[in-house]
């Protein structure tokens, strides 16, 4: 049995349930998925670079936590792919950012990628991130669903017509061959991905079930980071 800790920030406490089942949904007979929290929060309007720079020290000692608690992978909750770097110095084992893993795995579906996030206001760190990751030339198109994070839940069925209609525009006129929820909250939380493939008619990679199974693929091939690429932070060295 492989044991992934999912890194879950603070929500209201019916939204964060709401999260926390999805994440757990992916466990199985060779998977266990748990919960490991660290005390932040995405669920505000317009989080920035600055917000992103600033959370990171509290979700890289959540990885050390899961680390220390047994768990063999790491994937933190959120797009945003926050305390990467840093956490990837800081624990031994794997720590899978779902906005990356899921561009890679896009990449073994097809070649042009359109992305769906919630709001306009998430463009900019969306495109800092593909920039980083050598991805950009991938996605022929970002389009958003309509609602900042706070307002989903108060509007999940215009969410939901925004989405499809954003994602055909993408498939359509862009000729996107993949689409990528860039929030979770929309898929696989809100909308369930196989029911969105079928109304799509294109694959569709989420950011939980796909990153919590690839992490834990690697850690059963007892695969982790190069230290060559992430030195050991001498900080977390003794601890």
């Amino acid at each position: 049995m492989v044991r992934v800790a999912f890194i879950v920030g603070d929500y209201p406490s019916e939204e964060s349930a709401r999260r926390e089942q999805v994440a757990l949904s992916y466990s199985n007979s060779e998977v266990q998925v748990g919960i490991v929290r660290a005390p932040i929060t995405p669920y505000f309007y317009g989080m920035t670079q600055c917000e992103m720079t600033l959370v990171a020290p509290t979700v890289i000692e959540a990885f050390h936590r899961a680390q220390k608690e047994g768990y063999q992978a790491a994937v933190p909750l959120g797009f945003l792919d926050l305390g990467l770097d840093g956490g990837r110095a800081a624990v031994d084992i794997p720590v899978i950012a779902p906005f990356e893993c899921s561009l890679h795995l896009a990449s073994l579906l097809g070649d042009r990628f359109g992305l769906v996030c919630y709001h306009e206001n998430q463009f900019g760190n969306l495109s800092m991130l593909l920039n980083r990751y050598g991805m950009a030339h991938k996605v022929v198109g970002m389009e958003a669903s309509g609602f900042d994070l706070p307002d989903i839940a108060a509007n999940k069925d215009a969410m939901i017509e925004g989405f499809l209609k954003s994602a055909r525009k993408l498939i359509n006129e862009n000729r996107a061959e993949v689409i990528i929820p860039t929030g979770i909250t929309q898929c696989p939380v809100t909308m369930d991905p196989k029911w969105l493939r079928d109304q799509l008619g294109v694959p569709v990679v989420e950011g939980i079930g796909a990153p919590l199974r690839l992490a834990a693929m690697f850690a059963d091939l007892g695969m982790t980071h190069s230290r060559k690429r992430w030195y050991k932070s001498p900080t977390y060295a003794n601890k």
